[in-house]
């Protein structure tokens, strides 16, 4: 069974896509904040991580930023969350922004699963 770490500061969300991902098959993991986020994903090597942007003390940036760095967790995907996008990005629910995948708040559960999927089935043909 896949898993996956879901990293946001809203409890709804995270109660939210866990329900719908452990629904889909997968094993969920959730933190609410940067720290217990790079904690979780040392010692547990999720096979994918979906990181909030904004949150309050490491923001979603430098905690990707920081597991890139880490050998142990430097190959692990991740989505970005955020409800902060500009006018310019707003073309749909999901975008690519300097080689990240990013889905604007709220998004389509179901293109999320989609995005899921296609990079967990990528990472295992890798």
């Amino acid at each position: 069974m896949k898993k996956i770490l879901i990293v946001d500061d809203e409890s709804d969300i995270l109660l939210t896509l866990g329900k719908r991902l452990t629904a889909a098959g997968y094993s969920v993991l959730t933190a609410n904040n940067g720290h217990d986020a790079m904690s979780l994903a040392k010692s547990n090597h999720p096979d994918l991580i979906i990181l909030d942007i904004v949150m309050p003390g490491m923001e979603g940036d430098e905690v990707a930023g920081k597991l890139k760095e880490n050998p142990q967790t430097k190959n692990i995907p991740v989505i970005f969350l955020t409800a902060i996008l500009s006018k310019s990005e707003e073309l749909g629910n999901n975008h690519t922004v300097a080689d990240n995948i990013v889905f604007a708040k709220p998004f389509e559960a179901e293109e999320l699963l989609t995005e899921i999927k296609t990079l967990l089935c990528g990472a295992a043909t890798a």
